[in-house]
């Protein structure tokens, strides 16, 4: 198995140990000789989600208007985490949707392609309860986050988002059916303006809903560099939060490149931390890096000529732990 070994590791650090056996090392005293006997290699690592840490970031510039999770927080993948604001924005959707109401009132109560006009209809206020419905989700999700709210309220919204989605791609089904059946047909000038501003409505509201920075994943908040007045960037070089799914636990070592050819994958792994003295943790090698490559643990400033280059190995942890 692979042992990690550092002195002085810090929080989030561990040490692996590689054995020769099968069995990982029981809890009994050993003697020096008798450890040193056992471990095939020893390497530094550090403790992470095996998800890996999903640096979060902004796709759109502007100024932070809330942040919605605290570090700990669980989240769900689509929940709000941040919200940007731009007023610009928001004043072109208000503006948009007064005009998509404007041109349904314009047009005038004629039979002639009523059935059309009904399908589009139906399509677009199926898209709008789309709308609705997620932002019914986000309420749901920040109250039950913020302790005034359940799960069983954010269940209920999620359930009717689904539903709302479900019966949009059914209303665009009929609606493309439709079209591809009935005669091409030449719309009014009215209709061709509703139409238009339609999609003019559906580019507002995905602009606005950039604004909202949503979970990726599935996880727990690890870090949060972001607060409420700050601008937020694409070209920021630290991310706004860390997601990581921690149900899961891996460590990441550095393994000395000449000890390469010693272990595999699926190799038997104890992982020791100075956070949790006496307690040996099992793993096992889940890969290896094919490049060797300068190491990073132990955040060397500049490297001399008794560094070592590395090879990358991920262990896999048997439980989550603390």
């Amino acid at each position: 198995m692979l042992a990690l070994g550092l002195a002085g590791v810090v929080a989030g650090l561990a040490a692996l140990l590689l054995t020769t056996g099968a069995q990982a090392p029981t809890a009994a005293p050993r003697s020096a000789a008798q450890e040193s006997r056992s471990w095939q290699a020893v390497a530094p690592g550090r403790v992470e989600p095996r998800s890996g840490e999903v640096r979060v970031g902004s796709v759109a510039l502007g100024r932070i208007g809330a942040v919605l999770v605290k570090v700990n927080d669980v989240v769900l993948p689509g929940e709000p985490l941040i919200r940007i604001d731009d007023d610009q924005v928001r004043t072109r959707l208000a503006k948009v949707t007064a005009e998509v109401n404007l041109r349904k009132r314009a047009r005038p109560a004629q039979a002639k392609g009523s059935d059309r006009r009904k399908l589009e209809d139906a399509a677009a206020d199926a898209e709008q309860a789309v709308v609705d419905a997620q932002a019914a989700v986000d309420r749901a999700a920040i109250a039950r986050r913020n302790g005034t709210g359940s799960e069983d309220v954010l269940a209920a919204a999620r359930s009717r988002l689904t539903g709302s989605q479900e019966q949009s791609k059914q209303r665009q089904a009929e609606l493309a059916k439709f079209e591809a059946d009935a005669p091409a047909t030449v719309p009014t000038e009215l209709e061709g303006q509703l139409a238009m501003a339609r999609i003019e409505l559906r580019g507002a509201e995905a602009a606005l809903d950039s604004l909202t920075i949503r979970a990726p994943i599935a996880g727990t908040v690890l870090q949060v560099n972001a607060r409420a007045g700050e601008v937020a960037s694409p070209s920021a070089t630290q991310p706004l939060l860390v997601l990581g799914d921690i149900s899961a636990l891996r460590v990441r070592a550095e393994l000395d490149e000449r000890r390469f050819g010693e272990i595999r994958i699926g190799q038997p792994v104890v992982v020791r931390s100075d956070a949790f003295r006496g307690r040996d943790i099992a793993g096992k090698v889940a890969s290896i890096a094919p490049m060797i490559e300068p190491g990073r643990a132990g955040a060397r400033q500049q490297r001399n000529m008794v560094d070592v280059n590395v090879a990358e190995v991920m262990v896999d942890l048997a439980e989550p732990g603390p």
